[in-house]
């Protein structure tokens, strides 16, 4: 049985491109969305030999108008999903005082109110109202730096929220969790991102029983 379209939010050269990778090879239609349409492209080209159709989208993640139109587009062509991956984060160096309000605000939006915004998009399109929301979480969730305080509050409000959803979707036959990755992507064999990018696979296929709003990895 063919598999629905895996839309990944927020693809560049580390995990995005490694999950695209790895659930392309497992038979999806993958959908990259992310900024530059020119680089989501070349991926398009690289990925061409998993005999799967993996397309990207532009999307300005931080307009919640923007990237519904995106993911919108992303299903009319690719069909229904079974899979969303929100996989953004903005890897500020700030303090919880002074710097730039707007700079917040961007933040914010990227990385809380997009996963909000996708989930939204995506929920009425899944194949047989069924399929797995995954969203990136990160170690300052947990553990909050002073130096990051903008993405550690973001990661912290997305945990909060991804925890909601998975209570609200409870026996709906809709899965969704976030992924705490609590050390550098790359800073050893586990954390590298095509592990990482098979231990979100690995959720897709999860019994009911199992399902659990936080993965801590």
């Amino acid at each position: 049985m063919a598999l629905g379209t895996a839309v990944i939010v927020g693809v560049g050269p580390g995990i995005g491109l490694e999950l695209t990778r790895a659930f392309a090879n497992a038979g999806h239609p993958v959908a990259m969305l992310a900024r530059n349409k020119t680089k989501l492209d070349t991926y398009a080209a690289e990925l061409a030999s998993t005999g799967q159709d993996v397309r990207g989208y532009a999307a300005d993640i931080a307009d919640p108008g923007n990237l519904r139109s995106a993911i919108h587009s992303a299903i009319t062509d690719l069909g229904a999903p079974d899979v969303l991956i929100y996989s953004v984060a903005v890897l500020d160096s700030d303090s919880p005082l002074g710097g730039d309000d707007q700079k917040w605000v961007t933040n914010m939006a990227i990385d809380v109110l997009g996963a909000r915004v996708a989930a939204d998009a995506v929920l009425p399109e899944l194949r047989d109202g069924r399929g797995t929301l995954l969203f990136a979480g990160g170690g300052y969730a947990l553990h909050p730096s002073k130096k990051y305080s903008s993405l550690s509050v973001g990661k912290a409000a997305l945990r909060t929220y991804v925890q909601l959803l998975h209570e609200e979707l409870a026996g709906t036959g809709v899965h969704a969790t976030s992924i705490t990755i609590t050390k550098t992507i790359g800073s050893e064999p586990r954390f590298e991102p095509a592990t990482l990018a098979q231990a979100y696979l690995g959720l897709t296929k999860q019994p009911e029983s199992e399902w659990q709003h936080e993965l801590v990895y």
